[in-house]
């Protein structure tokens, strides 16, 4: 994996708490936003520091949960708003649009 440093980790920070209740967005598309390399950057990240942060609202491109997450992550997002079909975030619905710089 590629050096990480404290400022990537701020810039992620920084995106996940933006992320409006109701909303989500993919490890993918904060990466992108945050210039990193990979979304693998971005999970790594999302497992480390961000216990105060809405981590809920941050999901794989297939709108599935990790199975570890799942029941957690899907309550959450359904007090939300957030809408599923099959244990799935439906993303066109509900994937927001990560501001650039």
């Amino acid at each position: 994996m590629a050096a990480v440093t404290d400022a990537d980790i701020e810039r992620v920070r920084a995106l996940v708490a933006a992320i409006p209740e109701g909303s989500v967005s993919t490890y993918g598309d904060l990466a992108s936003a945050a210039d990193l390399p990979s979304p693998r950057i971005v999970g790594w990240i999302m497992r480390t520091d961000t216990a105060d942060l809405p981590w809920h609202r941050v999901v794989p491109a297939s709108g599935r949960p990790a199975p570890h997450l799942a029941a957690r992550q899907l309550e959450r997002l359904r007090a939300e708003g957030v809408p599923m079909r099959d244990g799935r975030v439906v993303l066109r619905d509900c994937r927001w649009a990560v501001p650039t710089r």
